[in-house]
C-alpha cells in the first residue's frame, strides 16, 4: 500500500465541506471491490462489500442494482451529481441506508480488489491511513445538488434539442423510410412484439404482462441484458438485439436469433463474441442505441403492435443514460408512436389487494356454494338429513344431563 497517498481536498470544487459536515459518528467497514463499469461490479458484489466506482451522475438503474446487492458502503470517484442535470441514484442509496461517499478522485480506483477498508466520515482508511478523501453525502447535501441540477436543466435540454436535430439530419432515411433495416427469419407480420430493457422497474411490469403474454403470445425481444430478464421469467426468447455487453452466454445460445448493433462505419464490437459461440448474427448499423434499433426493426418487419417494458420516456431518463444518442429515442418514438404501447410503470399501476375481510367472505361464499349444490342432489339431502338427526340426538342427551 506504499504506493497510495492521502488526496487532499479540492477547495475550489462546489461539493466541498468542512471534514465534520458528512461525519456520522458511525464507521463504514467492508472490503472494496473496485469496478469502472457499474453495471458489472454489481455482479460481484456479495452482501456487506464496499463498492468502488467512477461513475459521475449515478442514474436510477446502477443505484437499484447496488441496492439489491446490498453493500455496506459506495465509494466514488466521481461525483454522483454533476449539477448537469437531478439524477435520483444518490438518493436512492441513502434511502436504503447505503453509505455514499464521492468525488474522493482516481486514486480511489487503485485500491486492490478485495482490501479491508474502512469509511470514516469522508475519509477512506486502509491499515490505519487515511487514502482518499471525499464528500460523504447526507440527505440534505444530497437535496442542495439537486437543487442547483434542477437550475441548470434548461441547458441540458437545449442540447438534447440540438443533438436530436443533428441525429434527424444522420438518420432521417432510417426514420423515414426504413432504409438499412435488415431483414431476419423472425415473422413479425401482423403480431404483437414485447420489447424488454433492463430499465425502471423491468421486472415488475414483466410479471404484471404474464397473463398478455399467454393470451397474445408476442414476438420476445430481449434489449442486451432484456434477454435474461426474459429467461429468468421463465419465458421463451424469439430475439436478442444489442452489442452483446450485458447479456450472457446463456441467452445468446438459447436459439433466439441474434441481432448485432454496430456502428454507422460497420464496427460491430459484440460480433466476435456471438461468432465465437458459433452463432451467425444479423448486423444492424445504426447510431442510435439498441432499444431504438429493436423497435424500429418490429415496426419495419410489419409488427401489428409493440409493448415496451424498461425502455426511456422521459428527458430524465434519457440523461440517465449520459450520452447525446439517447436523442435517437425520442425521435424513434414518435417514429413508432401509433404502434407504441409503453409498459413502465404497470407494475405500480395496478396491484391486486386482498383484504382478510374480502378473504373470509369469499370462504363462506364457496361454503355456501357448496352446501348448496349437495343440496340439491338425493345425497346431499340423506347427509344433511342424518347430520341434523345426530345434532337433534345431542340437544336431548345435554338437555337430560342437565334436567336431572
Amino acid at each position: 500500500m506504499s504506493a497510495m497517498k492521502l488526496i487532499p481536498r479540492r477547495s475550489g470544487s462546489p461539493h466541498a465541506r468542512s471534514q465534520d459536515a458528512g461525519h456520522t459518528g458511525a464507521v463504514t467497514h467492508g472490503r472494496a471491490r473496485v469496478g469502472r463499469r457499474t453495471k458489472d461490479l454489481t455482479k460481484r458484489l456479495v452482501p456487506g462489500d464496499v463498492a468502488v466506482i467512477d461513475h459521475v451522475d449515478i442514474d436510477r438503474v446502477a443505484a437499484d442494482a447496488l441496492v439489491a446487492a446490498r453493500p455496506a458502503a459506495v465509494l466514488n470517484a466521481a461525483r454522483s451529481t454533476s449539477g448537469r442535470y437531478p439524477n435520483a441514484g444518490p438518493g436512492i442509496l441513502l434511502e436504503a441506508g447505503i453509505c455514499l461517499v464521492d468525488d474522493l478522485g482516481p486514486t480511489v480506483m487503485g485500491l486492490p480488489d478485495g482490501v479491508p477498508i474502512s469509511i470514516d466520515g469522508g475519509r477512506v482508511v486502509v491499515d490505519g491511513r487515511t487514502v482518499a478523501e471525499g464528500v460523504r453525502q447526507t440527505d440534505s447535501t444530497v437535496e442542495e445538488a439537486l437543487a442547483a441540477a434542477r437550475e441548470g436543466l434548461s441547458t441540458e435540454i437545449e442540447r438534447f434539442a440540438e443533438n436530436t436535430m443533428a441525429y434527424l439530419q444522420r438518420e432521417r432515411d432510417l426514420l423515414l423510410d426504413g432504409v438499412g433495416v435488415p431483414k431476419v427469419r423472425t415473422e413479425f407480420e401482423g403480431r404483437h412484439v414485447l420489447i424488454v430493457v433492463r430499465g425502471y422497474h423491468y421486472r415488475e411490469d414483466l410479471a404484471m404482462l404474464r397473463s398478455y403474454i399467454t393470451e397474445n403470445r408476442p414476438v420476445l425481444i430481449g434489449v442486451d441484458g432484456g434477454a435474461d430478464a426474459i429467461l429468468d421469467a421463465g419465458l421463451r426468447l424469439d430475439m436478442i438485439v444489442g452489442d452483446m455487453d450485458s447479456v450472457s452466454d446463456k441467452a445468446l445460445s438459447s436459439g433466439a436469433e441474434i441481432v448485432v448493433h454496430a456502428y454507422r462505419d460497420g464496427n460491430a464490437p459484440g460480433l466476435e463474441r456471438v461468432q465465437a459461440l458459433g452463432v451467425d448474427p444479423v448486423v444492424f448499423p445504426a447510431t442510435g442505441t439498441s432499444e431504438d434499433i429493436a423497435m424500429l426493426l418490429a415496426d419495419d418487419m410489419g409488427a401489428e403492435l409493440i409493448v415496451a417494458v424498461g425502455t426511456h420516456a422521459t428527458l430524465v431518463e434519457f440523461l440517465d443514460k449520459g450520452r447525446a444518442g439517447m436523442a435517437s429515442t425520442f425521435l424513434t418514438r414518435l417514429r413508432v408512436g401509433g404502434k407504441l404501447v409503453d409498459a413502465k410503470g404497470v407494475s405500480r399501476l395496478y396491484r391486486t389487494r386482498i383484504s382478510n375481510t374480502q378473504l373470509t367472505l369469499l370462504s363462506l361464499a364457496g361454503v355456501a356454494a357448496v352446501v348448496t349444490a349437495m343440496w340439491s342432489t338425493n345425497v346431499g339431502q340423506t347427509f344433511f338429513g342424518l347430520v341434523a338427526a345426530r345434532i337433534d340426538d345431542l340437544v336431548s342427551w345435554v338437555g337430560h344431563l342437565f334436567g336431572g
